[in-house]
């Protein structure tokens, strides 16, 4: 009788052993596609994090090229002014010689 019990015994065991063994490879496989899926969650915020790293980079070379833009226009500004001032004094200048030709004129005759 011992035999006996020590077969019914055995075969349970194989088939307890299997099922716990599915059961593991069942759960591995799925531990192992999680594992999969959040690596790929974690390289996907990595690249944002590139991403955002650029577009910030981005950001402040065009702030530095509005700014540059900015000075160059206020001496621009500068500029026009004087060339203004300029331009009214030979104007007054030209004025004032042709006057003095026109004195020249009235002398010489």
């Amino acid at each position: 009788m011992k035999t006996k019990q020590k077969m019914a015994s055995a075969e349970p065991q194989p088939r307890f052993g299997q099922s716990v063994k599915g059961l593991l490879s069942d759960r591995v496989g799925s531990c192992s596609g999680d594992v999969i899926a959040l690596t790929r969650q974690v390289l996907k915020g990595s690249r944002s994090q590139e991403l955002l790293g650029q577009a910030a980079r981005n950001m402040v070379i065009q702030e530095d090229a509005i700014l540059h833009s900015e000075d160059s226009l206020r001496k621009m500004s500068i500029i026009t002014t004087h060339l203004q001032y300029q331009q009214e004094a030979i104007q007054k200048n030209v004025e004032h010689s042709k006057n003095l030709q026109e004195q020249l004129r009235h002398l010489l005759k």
